[in-house]
């Protein structure tokens, strides 16, 4: 989807961004993107997990994913979080808003996490946008 990113990214820090934050997420435990209670402590568990997991490298090796995971304004930081809001969003699509309905996620809690899409990709932003509508108008997603 390298193509819908609203800067030219180098493809493979992205995928580099995403597979060591989901490293960290595993040790941390994932953090469920609407959970209140949890996002409050995230940032704690993943600043922890992120320094036990990084520092079984090689410092030089450690320092350098260090600053990738802590990267956020740059073209591939923005393509990164946007490829992962759209993750989830697709599994709920999928599955008639199953996880939607499950934690009673109205359609103003999912917008406001996925408008951050729009920095990374207007154009994924248009596709989850519309993935939206669908699923209100289907009622797998109160308003």
């Amino acid at each position: 989807l390298r193509e819908y990113s609203n800067e030219p990214v180098d493809i493979g820090r992205v995928m580099l961004m995403c597979l060591i934050h989901d490293i960290v997420e595993i040790d941390a435990g994932d953090t469920y993107a609407y959970d209140a209670g949890g996002l409050k402590t995230q940032k704690a568990r993943e600043d922890a997990a992120k320094e036990r997991i990084f520092s079984l490298l090689p410092e030089d090796q450690k320092q350098e994913l260090v600053r990738i995971f802590d990267e956020f304004q740059t073209p591939e930081a923005k393509f990164a979080r946007a490829m992962d809001n759209l993750q989830p969003l697709l599994l709920n699509d999928s599955n008639d808003g199953g996880d939607w309905k499950e934690h009673e996620v109205n359609a103003e809690k999912v917008y406001g996490r996925q408008r951050k899409t729009k920095r990374g990709s207007e154009k994924l932003f248009e596709v989850t946008d519309q993935i939206l509508k669908e699923n209100i108008a289907k009622g797998n997603l109160p308003e």
